[in-house]
């Protein structure tokens, strides 16, 4: 094809197509440049300048994160973000969203975003453990959902199985609004041996940029700005922006990476994958983080079409590739190093002091602009915002339940698609490949064992954005500590988060609105248990034909369990033991599973979050295990107190007869800060003694499959296999 010129472009106005506005445009071209960008140049800005890479939309809620912490070794700005565990080892992890592609390509759209991840985390020179997943898909009621299910989940399985890394933890959720712009959020985590930390930079003269991996192809060109646009009838199947993956080549290139940072530190300068935005991100952030220039020969980059033109090269996200900063003289090392990996390897620039970045190809200069005006000169946009008038036209209605048989209510919320077992989707995933895996999927949070320690890691992913979509403040503190009660409930220590905050079009002022809140109300509750937003992603423009998806931040956070005889899951061990509801129940229905059952849509505000009774609670169960008093701990959210009783009988077919003060209402309450825990009777007067306070024992676990219930108003025996069966069968049943 022929280029257009640098003045058609303008004439044009093609930058529009790429995701540069007019404005912007001309502050790269009068203001930066002063003169008009060819063809490559405009394209470098359009995707550099994207949400997806620069955040211009959004750096402004951002740094009202927390982020730091006695703990952080690395934070925000990096590929991953890492956390000292002690010992000289670290934890390093990191979520990012693939929601367009998984769209329109859902199985590489999925596989292709935790091929993403992965390379984050081995980025940063440590060796990733596990996999967790957070999706959000439109109702199962027709046949183009249900294959869309099927395939993002088949490529999380398919890439994550073929690497080798076990898929510990994750949820699945089902709303209308996601029906045209379904979520997928992957999570990566990993070890690290403190010492052998890489930054993302490319500094000191002449050092050599050298480029690993598989060859470059025309797939996933202008990915990061496809990713900051928004869908609608005419505007949804921009297929060539999705990249196609290959575990096998990232599996030789994660050993490959793992390695010689490890054994030949002195190697590798700096490290860095080629995620959104390609070539271009990856070489232009690591310059400006150093403060250098580069220049660049695309005749080197090993490519598998032909033809390939500057623009498509530097902008294809062809995926399993990475690039390095390395000293000239261990060039012939580096290289025969990635060859005995069967990996290409070739030097494709240099490092300059004179902070321009200049790009050859076929013998001409297609590229010399400043590289700190790719990344630093961005426009940071402080957009207007206000309160959705739902909110106000809602903040009294009060839902209350009518529930005329607690038997049948009980049954049919265990076959709502939320509540329902997800095991249909995570028996797709490898959850125990390398063996240390100690708690699989199902449980609270994932727990993966440190070899060679008493340590181990838990880690979950949590997201309830129909809280957020009623309270955005609340919301977002409910996200933090759902995720917080998940790794406390596992025997773990809350001490990190990464996060992918998924919203619709921050130019709407409603949805910009929710943005801040909801990022407020994550950093005030992320404060109050001292765990630093260390990485994650921003993913906006969630939206179909104008109507945006719920603001759906989701947070990944990880824990560290000091000896592995703390670990926790959340079943019933044996009958006799007594069991307790820590943690007072309210009438908190809005935003409940409840009315969504029984009114099929949710509206009103919640309950302020009491943030130091949270961190009481939680701080009283991790004494309770440390004191090994418990035999089993759950965290009390969807579908509340009968959910939870019901979710910790069904792993060991157990049953329990219990008798409360609680309404049979109130037994599906999504009252937060509460935990469902079972004890031996012999230590109920040292547990009590300990808790002191808002506990109520409810009676005890029993050996035959019955829920024998007393509420305030009515006794119920139900029986506890046809409630498993409901629970279990009911996603298989709707997926057929």
């Amino acid at each position: 094809m022929t280029e257009p010129t640098a003045k058609q472009i303008k004439d044009e106005k093609n930058y529009q197509q790429w995701g540069l506005t007019d404005s912007e445009y001309d502050l790269i071209s009068q203001k930066i440049l002063k003169r008009l960008p060819n063809y490559t140049e405009t394209g470098l800005y359009s995707v550099m300048w994207s949400e997806h890479c620069s955040y211009k939309n959004s750096k402004k809620v951002l740094r009202k994160m927390p982020n730091k912490s006695s703990r952080v070794i690395a934070g925000p700005g990096e590929d991953a973000g890492i956390l000292d565990i002690g010992d000289d080892q670290a934890v390093v992890f990191k979520a990012e969203s693939h929601n367009h592609p998984s769209a329109v390509e859902p199985y590489q759209g999925a596989a292709t975003g935790v091929g993403g991840i992965i390379r984050d985390i081995f980025s940063m020179g440590a060796q990733p453990i596990a996999l967790l997943n957070s999706l959000k898909f439109g109702p199962l009621k027709d046949g183009k959902t249900k294959h869309l299910v099927d395939e993002v989940v088949a490529g999380i399985g398919g890439y994550g199985n073929c690497i080798g890394l076990p898929t510990v933890g994750g949820e699945v959720s089902f709303e209308d609004c996601y029906e045209n712009n379904p979520l997928v959020n992957a999570m990566c985590v990993g070890l690290l041996n403190k010492t052998a930390f890489k930054h993302g930079t490319a500094s000191g003269d002449k050092n050599l940029i050298v480029y690993v991996g598989a060859k470059t192809g025309r797939d996933g060109i202008h990915g990061a700005t496809f990713a900051s646009d928004e869908f609608t009838d005419t505007k949804n199947k921009q297929r060539s922006a999705v990249q196609v993956g290959n575990p096998f080549i990232e599996k030789l290139l994660m050993d490959a990476c793992v390695e010689i940072i490890e054994k030949h530190p002195e190697w590798v300068l700096g490290i860095q994958d080629m995620g959104a935005a390609g070539l271009v991100s990856s070489t232009a952030e690591m310059a400006s983080k150093a403060g250098s220039g580069l220049v660049l020969n695309l005749d080197n980059v090993p490519q598998r079409e032909t033809e390939m033109n500057a623009y498509e090269m530097m902008l294809s996200e062809s995926q399993e590739r990475m690039v390095l900063c390395i000293k000239p003289e261990y060039k012939d090392d580096v290289l025969d190093f990635f060859k005995d990996y069967e990996l290409d390897a070739v030097v494709i620039g240099q490092v300059t002091t004179d902070k321009q970045y200049k790009i050859y190809h076929q013998g001409e200069l297609v590229t010399d602009i400043p590289v700190d005006s790719l990344t630093e000169d961005v426009p940071e946009y402080d957009r207007p915002e206000v309160e959705p008038q739902r909110m106000i036209d809602d903040r009294d209605y009060k839902f209350v339940p009518e529930i005329d048989s607690l038997e049948e209510t009980w049954n049919n919320l265990l076959k709502q698609p939320n509540i329902a077992s997800k095991k249909h989707f995570y028996q797709t995933y490898d959850s125990q490949v390398k063996a240390n895996t100690l708690v699989k999927p199902g449980s609270d949070a994932g727990v993966i064992r440190i070899r060679g320690t008493k340590k181990a890691i838990a880690m979950t992913n949590d997201s309830n954005s129909k809280y957020v979509y009623l309270n955005p403040y609340v919301g977002g503190q409910i996200a933090v500590m759902e995720a917080a009660r998940n790794i406390v409930a596992a025997g773990g220590e809350p001490i990190g988060v990464t996060d992918c905050l998924n919203y619709g079009n921050p130019e709407n002022p409603e949805v910009y609105w929710e943005l801040d809140k909801s990022v407020e109300g994550i950093s005030s509750a992320c404060e109050k248990i001292d765990t630093p937003v260390i990485s994650g992603n921003v993913s906006l423009y969630n939206e179909y034909n104008d109507v945006a998806i719920y603001p759906s931040p989701m947070i990944g956070m990880v824990g560290l369990i000091d000896d592995i005889d703390k670990v926790t899951t959340s079943a019933f061990k044996e009958a006799g033991d007594l069991i307790y509801v820590v943690g007072e129940t309210a009438d908190d229905f809005n935003g409940s599973e409840l009315q969504m059952q029984q009114t099929g849509s949710i509206k009103g505000d919640l309950r302020p979050l009491d943030l130091t009774e949270e961190k009481l609670h939680q701080d009283l169960i991790r004494m309770a295990i440390g004191q090994k008093l418990i035999q089993s701990c759950h965290d009390l959210s969807e579908g509340g107190l009968a959910v939870a009783l019901s979710e910790s009988a069904f792993d060991n077919s157990l049953g329990f007869d219990i008798k409360t003060k609680l309404t049979s209402a109130q037994m599906f309450s999504e009252t937060q800060s509460r935990f469902l825990v079972s004890i031996k009777e012999s230590d109920k007067d040292e547990f009590e003694k300990l808790i002191k306070t808002d506990f109520e024992c409810l009676g005890y676990v029993t050996q035959e499959h019955i829920f024998k219930v007393t509420t305030a108003d009515e006794t119920v025996l139900m029986d506890g296999k046809k409630a498993a069966n409901n629970w279990k069968e009911a996603i298989s049943c709707l997926m057929k």
